[in-house]
């Protein structure tokens, strides 16, 4: 069954990428044989006249800072959650649980005037406050059940050799939750990347598009004469970074709770 199911992610994937050494032609003629002439100019036709390299760009600035905050707001908030006790603090919980509940499409009008008002609209700034602000529920929800398994001994001991609370997070507690961290900074990754609804509604500035709005706008742009070959590229362009992150933040699940304690 593995073995049936990486071939259904993979043939695509690998036909996606021989199809973007191709023309348009060689896509229609012959779909599954190898380029005759591998057209590496379909790369530099994508990047620079369909303005992949700009979306790219964007995408990069507003998933890269989007990221990094929530991933730090996320954390703080959800050990605060789990580890401390005072008034309302099941309350808050709810209503983190409660927005991912909320569908995305019922917000777009509201955000609309929103981000309006306060003159960030059409602006990554304004786009990276909204993927915070969708993104942050999960994270919490996410690592809230993680922080909560954690020993508190090992924080007592922390503060025991004279460890105030800000230190005693970022330097002993958020390195134990590595693994749930890394988890979720994939989950995160892959939302906000290929995010399409939010973008669409409220950056309609040519300059400021992301890469889904990209892909969409090269797509429908050329009506009847696409240049798939291009396409392919484009999309290819999209997938890599997504693969490379996975990767990375891979070699940072391997472990457990149980091997950061130790340390």
């Amino acid at each position: 069954m593995l073995g049936l199911w990486s071939l259904m992610v993979l043939i695509p994937l690998l036909w996606t990428l021989m199809s973007s050494f191709k023309t348009t032609s060689e896509i229609f003629a012959s779909p599954f044989s190898l380029p005759k002439v591998w057209q590496f100019k379909n790369y530099v036709s994508a990047w620079n006249t369909a303005g992949i390299g700009l979306y790219f760009f964007n995408t990069v600035i507003v998933v890269g800072f989007a990221l990094v905050i929530v991933m730090v707001l996320g954390s703080m908030c959800a050990y605060v959650l789990a580890r401390y006790v005072f008034p309302g603090h099941r309350i808050i919980y709810y209503l983190m649980l409660a927005g991912l509940t909320f569908p995305i499409f019922l917000a777009i009008v509201p955000l609309f005037f929103i981000l309006k008002n306060m003159g960030l609209l059409n602006t990554l700034p304004g786009l990276i406050i909204v993927y915070v602000a969708f993104a942050l529920p999960f994270t919490v929800f996410f690592l809230f059940s993680f922080f909560k398994a954690l020993p508190g001994e090992i924080a007592e001991a922390a503060q025991i050799d004279g460890a105030g609370e800000w230190r005693t997070f970022f330097q002993v507690m958020l390195p134990m939750a590595k693994p749930g961290l890394a988890s979720v900074a994939i989950f995160n990754f892959l939302g906000l990347w290929n995010q399409y609804l939010i973008p669409v509604a409220i950056n309609t500035d040519p300059q400021k598009k992301v890469l889904s709005q990209g892909i969409a706008a090269f797509a429908g742009q050329q009506g009847y004469a696409v240049d798939f070959g291009s396409l392919f590229a484009a999309s290819v362009i999209v997938v890599v970074p997504v693969l490379i992150a996975y990767i990375i933040f891979q070699r940072q699940l391997q472990g457990s709770v149980s091997a950061g304690t130790m340390k």
